[in-house]
């Protein structure tokens, strides 16, 4: 039997069905997991700095001085001035094509509207940036350079006045990653602390002596680092739900070419054990290309990212069969993937089918990796079916809109009937006393 799990998905009973759509969701909300978050926010609300530097400690085996929490400005230029070039000349691209789509974006709402949508009732909305941010960049798994560009552009093209950054500790040596020290300064953001990831959360939730407390808290991580954003807006902050491990989803019909198929398909699976990768698709003989593909490309990976691919595919990823497109489409759909790849004959006709996901990439010259890194669209992705609720990180991310209203005196009158009848039925005799203390209703 090789690396890649072939199924079809009529053949899986509701349990194993159950377990594949829910992919990572649910080690996220283990309740053993959850137990132990909540336990780690009560301490750093207890004991602010002293209380994450333990936990730095304790799981991410770093013990340092509490002034260590805040990476110094000499660090970040040290950083910056020492970046490989070609590293850097990457940087500086991926930051120019998401500065490109997030300024479009801010110029297609910054002025919010305002309109006269029935005689006398001028309505609109203001659109501002929140006040403060968190951004985490995950490092436990490598250098993570390209997940502080694509959440930490829209936060400072949206305009937030204070945006902090969160990034674990190299195991040892307690330094963060420079490569993210590095596209921090090109951002201008000086504001980077260092700790492990949950205690991290939980400080910037609470603020500390080091801390800021901050409104919103974003960027992707492990099932503890989405346990603790999760946990966050029951204090009161924010989080763009859920953002855990990666996952992707190919839609293909038998049209699709198997190498470029398995490239991408092997892109995802390699991030770690805990991602879903799957191809989507009703073409049998595709599948059985696709096997030889995939383990060849696996077996020329390093470790530990043939290890990584080589359980994801045998596990949450692999490739599932239905017996039409059309049900491979309601599958996907439902799946809600945070990234969705379409390699099939008319790609256009499949999108206009196609509901939820958290991108949409058409075509097999529009690759995952691309998207990654360098498009400029959003790439830090809501998982776990959460692109039906919400989508990537975008300026629109950091704002938020308040509702502008003004009636003229001959709309304030004929609102005055009905509003009072309901003010009545509901039992708010001042809410209808606005009203009729004005001689009105």
């Amino acid at each position: 039997m090789g690396i890649l799990a072939v199924r079809r998905w009529a053949d899986l009973d509701a349990t194993e069905q159950a377990r594949l759509l829910a992919r990572s969701t649910a080690a996220v909300f283990d309740p053993a997991l959850q137990r132990s978050i909540e336990a780690l926010f009560e301490d750093v609300r207890a004991r602010g700095d002293a209380a994450v530097l333990d936990a730095t400690e304790r799981f991410d085996g770093v013990r340092f001085a509490p002034d260590h929490l805040r990476v110094q400005p000499g660090e970040l230029a040290a950083a910056h001035a020492t970046a490989d070039p070609a590293l850097l000349a990457g940087i500086r691209e991926a930051i120019r094509n998401s500065r490109l789509f997030n300024e479009a974006q801010v110029r297609a709402t910054a002025t919010g509207w305002r309109e006269e949508v029935r005689p006398g009732f001028h309505l609109g909305e203001q659109v501002m940036p929140i006040p403060s941010a968190g951004l985490y960049v995950p490092a436990g798994k490598g250098s993570f350079p390209s997940v502080l560009v694509q959440i930490g552009v829209p936060a400072v093209v949206a305009g937030v006045p204070e945006i902090a950054v969160l990034v674990p500790p190299m195991p040892g040596t307690g330094a963060v990653d420079p490569a993210t020290l590095a596209t921090a300064h090109e951002l201008g953001l000086a504001n980077v602390f260092r700790a492990n990831g949950p205690a991290g959360i939980a400080a910037l939730t609470f603020g500390t002596a080091t801390f800021p407390a901050v409104r919103k808290i974003v960027g992707p991580g492990s099932p503890a680092v989405t346990a603790a954003q999760v946990l966050a807006q029951r204090f009161g902050t924010a989080t763009n739900m859920l953002c855990g491990p990666s996952e992707s989803l190919l839609l293909a019909d038998a049209t699709a070419d198997p190498h470029r198929l398995a490239l991408d398909l092997v892109n995802e699976a390699e991030h770690g054990t805990d991602s879903a990768a799957l191809v989507v698709t009703d073409a049998p003989a595709l599948a059985a290309a696709l096997e030889a593909e995939v383990a060849a490309q696996v077996a020329a990976l390093p470790e530990p990212r043939r290890a990584y691919a080589t359980a994801v595919l045998g596990d949450l990823g692999g490739v599932l069969l239905f017996d039409t497109m059309a049900a491979a489409i309601t599958f996907a759909n439902e799946y809600a993937a945070e990234h969705m790849q379409v390699a099939t004959a008319d790609t256009e006709a499949t999108l206009r089918d196609l509901r939820y996901a958290g991108e949409m990439l058409l075509g097999q010259d529009t690759p995952i990796g691309a998207s990654s890194y360098s498009i400029g669209i959003p790439a830090t992705l809501p998982t776990g079916g959460f692109a039906k609720l919400n989508g990537g990180v975008t300026a629109r991310t950091y704002q938020t809109t308040t509702s502008i209203a003004r009636l003229t005196p001959e709309a304030l009158a004929g609102l005055a009937g009905p509003t009072t009848a309901l003010a009545d039925h509901e039992g708010f005799p001042a809410h209808a006393n606005a009203f009729r203390g004005r001689g009105l209703g």
